[in-house]
């Protein structure tokens, strides 16, 4: 269990990271605020906490991996990695921008810090496998994390990736569910039902877990669960609210791919306590 200082600490980061985002969204006029936010807690443990990686050295063979599958929340690890200091803060304003190394979605041969180019939703999960594969095979002790929404989860691709590393042991392999239950097109269950995914996952033969996707001491516990855990993937599900930190773009699918305005702007940083 993790101190209360470090969950503070952590927590204070993933407010941080919060304006970030906002702040950068604003200046590109484009983006995706809703699931940014999301997930942002769970990058935030991730990235500053659970993962180990060196921004003086991001080729470094013996890192673990991050896969971004739902990668139109590039905003959220763009905020990350500028933070770990894999490039300026200041470069977030160049996010979107025509020969800006930050574009709408992750792109492996622009920016520091990212593993494989994401965006085309179904298709992370299965690039997360074959890193898994590959370090295992070359005897690395690295471990292979990747961040799934839940609308691309109704991709047929997403369960034969699921299959493959159930299949092949892939123990080094923690995938987690940002479950917020909205799509751009509205409720994930009224767009295509995946529930329930747990009992799904499980008939996969993947171990799974099940936390608040905000509560930073339970992300941290169940990722140490997750190295654990031998002869099996391992599936966190982390129950997330879209949108979470700013009251007025929470719960709506509204703001998937909306950007906030300069009034929404300000209103947000005001209640995050930024100005």
């Amino acid at each position: 269990m993790l101190k209360e200082e470090t969950v503070r600490a952590l927590e204070q980061t993933a407010r941080q990271l919060r304006v970030e985002i906002l702040k950068m969204l604003n200046t590109a006029k484009s983006g995706h605020t809703g699931g940014s936010l999301s997930a942002i807690d769970v990058l935030t443990v991730l990235y500053f906490h659970q993962m180990r990686h060196d921004p003086s050295n991001p080729k470094w063979e013996d890192r673990d991996r991050f896969v971004l599958s739902k990668g139109h929340a590039a905003p959220a690890l763009y905020a990350c990695l500028a933070e770990a200091g894999y490039f300026s803060r200041d470069d977030l304003k160049t996010l979107r921008r025509f020969g800006s190394h930050l574009q709408g979605h992750p792109d492996m041969n622009k920016t520091p810090g990212v593993e494989v180019c994401t965006g085309s939703l179904g298709q992370g999960l299965s690039q997360a496998v074959g890193l898994a594969i590959a370090s295992k095979l070359a005897g690395r002790s690295a471990r292979i994390y990747s961040l799934l929404g839940d609308g691309e989860v109704q991709e047929g691709q997403i369960w034969e990736a699921a299959m493959a590393a159930a299949h092949y042991k892939l123990d080094n392999l923690c995938v987690v569910l940002d479950h917020n239950g909205l799509q751009i097109d509205g409720e994930v269950e009224k767009v295509m039902n995946v529930a329930p995914l747990g009992p799904k996952f499980l008939a996969f033969n993947w171990h799974v877990f099940e936390v608040d996707g905000h509560d930073i001491q339970a992300i941290c516990q169940s990722l140490e669960n997750a190295g654990e855990i031998k002869g099996q993937p391992t599936l966190i599900i982390a129950r997330t609210v879209k949108g979470k930190g700013v009251p007025f773009f929470e719960h709506k699918a509204s703001y998937h791919g909306v950007p906030p305005s300069d009034d929404e702007l300000s209103r947000a940083l005001e209640h995050l306590g930024h100005s």
